[in-house]
C-alpha cells in the first residue's frame, strides 16, 4: 500500500524540468518516477492492491471498450481470462486487444520492456494497437540496463531471443523527436499494476 500512498502525491503531470530528472534519482523514487513518465506519455494506469482488484479492473476495461475477445499467448493469463469469463484467441485479429505480462517497467523513461516470453516470435509492430499489460510493482527497474539484467537473471540458461519495449502510448501523435521518427512500437496501453512489495 505504500506505493499507492506515494503515487497519490505524484498524480500531477511533470513539468518540463521534472521530465529531465537526472540519473542520480534515489532508488526510493523509481516507482513514482515510472508512473509519472508512463502517464505523461499517454499510458492508462490502474493501481491494483490485490488480485481481485486486478480482475475487476480488467473486466471494466473490456466492458468500456466493448471487447468481447482478447488475444493472449500466456497460459497464466488464459487462466485469469477464464476466471473472468472472457473469450480469448492466440490469433492476431485487428480490433482485438493483446493482453500480456511484461519483463520490466523502466523508471528512467516510463517504457515497458517485453521479451519473446510474452511476444513469442512476433514483433511489436505486428501486434494490435491496443495492449493490456499486467505487471507487479517488483518489476519496476531503474533503467534499461537494469531491466535487461533482470531478464538475464530470471532466464538463467534460456535467455529470450527478442527484447523490445514500448516507449510511447499515444497512437498517431505528431513526432517531435527525430530519434523516435518512424517508431512503429507506439501502442494504446492499459497497465494494471499489482502491489506485490
Amino acid at each position: 500500500m505504500k506505493f499507492f500512498n506515494r503515487f497519490l502525491k505524484l498524480i500531477k503531470k511533470p513539468s518540463p524540468e521534472e521530465e529531465n530528472i537526472s540519473d542520480s534519482e534515489n532508488d526510493s523514487s523509481i516507482d513514482e518516477n515510472f508512473v509519472q513518465k508512463f502517464i505523461h506519455k499517454g499510458g492508462k494506469f490502474l493501481y491494483c492492491s490485490d488480485v481481485k482488484e486486478t480482475e475487476t479492473n480488467l473486466i471494466q476495461i473490456l466492458q468500456e471498450n466493448k471487447w468481447n475477445n482478447v488475444i493472449s499467448f500466456e497460459e497464466e493469463l488464459n487462466n485469469l481470462l477464464k476466471k473472468i469469463k472472457s473469450a480469448k484467441t492466440d490469433k492476431i485479429i485487428n480490433g482485438l486487444p493483446f493482453i500480456t505480462s511484461c519483463e520490466s517497467l523502466i523508471s528512467h523513461d516510463g517504457s515497458i520492456m517485453f521479451s519473446s516470453k510474452q511476444l513469442k516470435d512476433k514483433k511489436l509492430k505486428d501486434l494490435p494497437n491496443s495492449f493490456i499489460v499486467l505487471a507487479k510493482t517488483s518489476q519496476i527497474a531503474k533503467d534499461t540496463r537494469e531491466g535487461i539484467s533482470g531478464i538475464r537473471n530470471r532466464a538463467k540458461k534460456n535467455s529470450p531471443t527478442i527484447i523490445s519495449s514500448i516507449k510511447d502510448f499515444t497512437i498517431n501523435k505528431a513526432e517531435t523527436d527525430f530519434m523516435t521518427y518512424g517508431n512503429t512500437n507506439t501502442k494504446t496501453l492499459y497497465l494494471l499494476l499489482l502491489e506485490d512489495l
